[in-house]
């Protein structure tokens, strides 16, 4: 009777353990270095480039002179957010004849990090507490005037 509680503890501290164990996927192209070292620059056109790898993951956004080619590997436990452990791109360079100018290869040490602006752009208005909120509603009353409920009419007619 006694080693019936030991064995759920041991089956139960397995199961946390298995449940905590990384995930490791593959994202994105797959890479194919035979497919790839075939590529010439100067010979290779989109249509090409297309049949040999598929679709690109991306392109350039301005212009269609560059098509790239993403995979990543990524590890993720639990439930926290996924780590990236290696990331390829495949860069396909274009002339105005859709042939291939240049072949490169880029990996997380060629990445920059961008760091977002976090300061936010001031509305017109007053901002409110859920307290003032709830204070400012009394039962019974409808919705006070539009003006205060939207303070970026800007002068409009009231609807």
């Amino acid at each position: 009777m006694k080693s019936l509680p030991l064995k759920a503890i041991c089956v139960a501290a397995i199961a946390l353990l298995i449940a905590c164990a990384p995930v490791i996927s593959q994202r994105g192209y797959l890479p194919d270095p035979s497919n790839e070292s075939e590529i010439k620059a100067g010979a290779d056109t989109k249509t090409s480039i297309q049949s040999r790898l598929g679709y690109a993951s991306t392109t350039a956004t301005f212009g269609n002179d560059s098509w790239y080619y993403i995979s990543a590997t990524e590890k993720q436990v639990a439930f926290f957010t996924p780590t990236v452990l290696k990331r390829q791109i495949l860069a396909v360079y274009f002339d105005k004849n859709n042939k291939v100018t240049a072949v490169r290869h880029y990996g997380l040490q060629d990445g920059h990090v961008i760091a977002f602006e976090s300061k936010e752009t001031p509305a017109r208005g007053r901002e409110t507490t859920f307290l003032q909120e709830l204070l400012k509603a009394t039962p019974g009353s409808s919705a006070t005037n539009i003006q205060e409920t939207n303070p970026g009419n800007g002068g409009g007619p009231v609807p």
